[in-house]
């Protein structure tokens, strides 16, 4: 009967500095892709829903700040042009939907006065939230 201790093999070891390498630069890319794709967007602090849905169609974006700004695709108007403006987006599409970017600081009155103004022209408007979380 053999009673000696069996001698083991080499022992498994595994090296993760590399992967924290891969890690840290992956986390770097992803934070300068994010800040890259849409540099020119207006900065709101929206709303959080729990059951949100994309738009595909044709779709124009109209944002209001917390100091009463209106734009319009990133252009700014005045809450007396807006709805000429939103008239002649009319003009060149035959279904079209308003995106609404509201902060949420903004009076619930504001912001009626643009769907007002949507349902006046027959555009479906979509009230833009962030999902929570």
């Amino acid at each position: 009967m053999n009673l000696r201790k069996r001698q083991r093999g080499a022992a498994a070891e595994v090296h993760t500095s590399a992967m924290n390498d891969i890690m840290f630069f992956l986390m770097l890319f992803f934070l300068i892709a994010s800040t890259v794709t849409n540099p020119n967007v207006i900065k709101l602090m929206l709303p959080k829903s729990s059951s949100g849905q994309s738009v595909s169609k044709k779709t124009i974006t109209v944002s209001v700040t917390k100091d009463l700004k209106y734009y319009v695709d990133k252009k700014e108007v005045a809450i007396d042009n807006l709805q000429n403006t939103l008239s002649g987006y009319k003009s060149l599409a035959t279904e079209l939907t308003i995106i609404l970017y509201v902060d949420r600081t903004v009076a619930i009155q504001d912001v009626v006065q643009v769907m007002d103004i949507a349902q006046k022209l027959n555009i479906k408007l979509v009230l833009a939230t962030e999902p929570k979380g």
